[in-house]
């Protein structure tokens, strides 16, 4: 071999060692507030599913669950699931998906194009588990930190080819036949370019529209909009747990239905940091919504013909648990990506009807299953 091919060869042999020793975004987080988590015991034997509740962390892949795990100092609530799945994400015609097209496919059973919500490859509109579950009689409704028009919750209300047409998904909420919504974003339903008021709107249509949260804790019954917030709810040492707390105010207003309900609630803002390659904060929002998971699990086991089903529309930020220490709640993590990934996600199950979400299943099965469930 030629001296100078050699030494080439040996170079790069080095720093391809050295990029594999050093990753190129690594980071440490310890969580200082471990809480508590619990056994809760599921409801015995194959009972009947009158309500299920899909839970969605966006861009939560097996990696935040690893970390966050590791932060919590070895425990989880979502560890009280009693069936575990894998779902595949691609969108319709590309592998990675986003969060208009992988929620899509779980609010509709149908494949669609990157970017669109609630609609499919050419547009039509799709019905939702929200808008199947009214049409039985159900109630329904859903709880998000983001802004509602984001493209999860607008992928269960809206119908448009682009998440970014903001003020025109505003608009379809006025006929969706929700009665119970939480999240933010007030900016689009009353400062809009068509000088139009939604929320006027929407009380016309007999909907009490809560604009702090003083408002929603003192509602009792009957059809609520729930929107203290221009934007997005505030980050998770703001909010305490908001998510969990608006999450089981909807569950018992729905629950004055005597049909039964389907509910959607989203932890919104793990995919935003996963964008940001932010661990602290990323750990943060992923332990509030297991959190908010540990408080609706326990609300479905006390009440016995409750499914909950917990995944994620797709993976965000890439993160791989290179270490750490779970007796002092220290993870280290290296992010490969500030986009989205391939990487399939899990399914969690929880309650009546749990066993059927096991193995591996496209994201569209999802809807299927619970519909059949639901019997809608």
């Amino acid at each position: 071999m030629k001296p100078k091919l050699f030494l080439s060869l040996a170079a790069f042999a080095i720093m391809s060692m050295t990029a594999m020793a050093e990753p190129a975004n690594v980071q440490t987080y310890t969580f200082p507030t471990p809480y508590q988590v619990e056994k809760i015991a599921p409801p015995k034997g194959g009972g009947k599913v009158k309500n299920v509740i899909l839970m969605i962390g966006d861009g939560m892949s097996l990696m935040h669950i690893e970390a966050a795990w590791t932060c919590n100092r070895g425990h989880l609530w979502l560890e009280n699931a009693q069936y575990t799945g894998i779902s595949k994400t691609p969108a319709s015609n590309r592998l990675i998906t986003d969060s208009g097209s992988g929620g899509t496919s779980l609010a509709t059973g149908y494949k669609t194009r990157y970017h669109a919500v609630g609609v499919d490859s050419t547009g039509r509109p799709l019905e939702s588990l929200n808008v199947l579950a009214h049409k039985a009689g159900k109630a329904n409704g859903i709880a998000v930190t983001c802004r509602l028009w984001d493209a999860t919750p607008c992928d269960f209300v809206a119908h448009n080819l682009d998440r970014n047409k903001e003020q025109d998904l505003i608009l379809d909420y006025l006929n969706a036949p929700l009665d119970y919504v939480f999240g933010g974003g007030a900016k689009y339903f009353e400062h809009r370019d068509d000088g139009r008021n939604i929320f006027s709107e929407l009380e016309k249509k007999g909907y009490r529209v809560a604009r702090t949260l003083d408002e929603l804790w003192h509602c009792k019954s009957g059809k609520i909009y729930a929107v203290p917030y221009p934007v997005d709810t505030p980050v998770p040492a703001e909010r305490g747990d908001l998510l969990a707390k608006a999450s089981l105010k909807g569950i018992d207003l729905l629950n004055h239905n005597k049909n039964g309900f389907f509910m959607m609630i989203e932890g919104s803002q793990l995919d935003d940091y996963g964008h940001f390659n932010q661990l602290d904060m990323l750990m943060q929002e992923t332990l509030d919504f297991d959190q908010t998971i540990g408080a609706v699990m326990k609300w479905a086991a006390a009440d016995g013909q409750t499914l909950v089903v917990v995944t994620a529309d797709h993976q965000t930020g890439g993160p791989t648990v290179l270490g750490g220490d779970y007796h002092t709640g220290t993870v280290q993590v290296n992010f490969s990506t500030r986009d989205h990934s391939g990487t399939m996600v899990p399914v969690y199950a929880f309650g009546p009807g749990s066993e059927n979400f096991t193995g591996f299943m496209d994201n569209t099965e999802i809807f299927w299953k619970i519909k059949r469930l639901l019997g809608l």
